[in-house]
């Protein structure tokens, strides 16, 4: 009876410090990652349709998404290179008919 309890406990023990060896790993991943995943300074003007108000802006490699809301209401996401700032492209949201 005693054998069979050490047993467990030995198992216990060992998933245990698997668990924490994998909770760790996940931690310091994590840690590394985010350090080889800081962005490149980005500086300059992007010239926006007049009127438009920009309702968000992300840079994603080497484009950068901007979200504005023109007059009337028109929501259009813009696209725009990182490096020159020329515009790449655009997508127009409208409601269902």
């Amino acid at each position: 009876m005693l054998r069979k309890l050490r047993g467990f406990a030995a198992f216990s023990g060992l998933l245990m410090g698997f668990g924490f060896l994998a909770l760790f790993g996940a931690i310091g991943y994590r840690v590394v990652a985010g350090w080889k995943s800081t962005p490149a300074q980005v500086s300059g003007t992007i010239l926006l349709p007049k009127g438009a108000k920009v309702v968000s802006a992300v840079p994603s490699g080497d484009i950068i998404a901007v979200t504005v809301e023109r007059d009337g209401g028109v929501v259009e996401t813009l696209f725009f290179d990182a490096a020159s700032h020329a515009p790449r492209g655009r997508i127009g949201f409208a409601p269902e008919p």
